[in-house]
């Protein structure tokens, strides 16, 4: 039996082509996907952007596996919910990009080590 892997996934873009409405909608429920402190990594993904400053967004998600074959299919499925929530909305978007960890790699800190141990 095989332990599962967290993976979390980063996916990062740009927003293109938004309408006057658009750019209103967004920058209204803006207060909720601003918070850099709020960083969260979900299965359905968290939004972060701050439209007002950069027309970036980001998305975090997370996701289990059993074997490390499956890590490129759960970039790929990261990617895919991005640009599915992005496209729903009509948001236009461009240059998206991922970043995949694998947390049974990251070594531990102190503090981690002490808890472990």
């Amino acid at each position: 039996m095989t332990d599962k892997r967290t993976i979390r996934v980063t996916v990062r873009g740009s927003f293109d082509n938004l309408t006057a409405d658009q750019k209103a909608e967004l920058l209204a429920a803006g207060a909720e996907h601003a918070d850099m402190l709020d960083v969260q990594y979900t299965a359905e993904g968290h939004l972060h952007y701050d439209l007002a400053a950069r027309p970036f967004f980001t998305f975090r998600f997370a996701e289990e596996v059993d074997e490390e074959k499956d890590i490129p299919q759960v970039t790929a499925r990261a990617e895919a919910k991005a640009a599915a929530w992005m496209t729903a909305r009509g948001y236009g978007f461009k240059r998206i990009t991922s970043q995949t960890v694998d947390m049974s790699e990251v070594p531990l800190g102190p503090r981690g080590r002490r808890l472990q141990g």
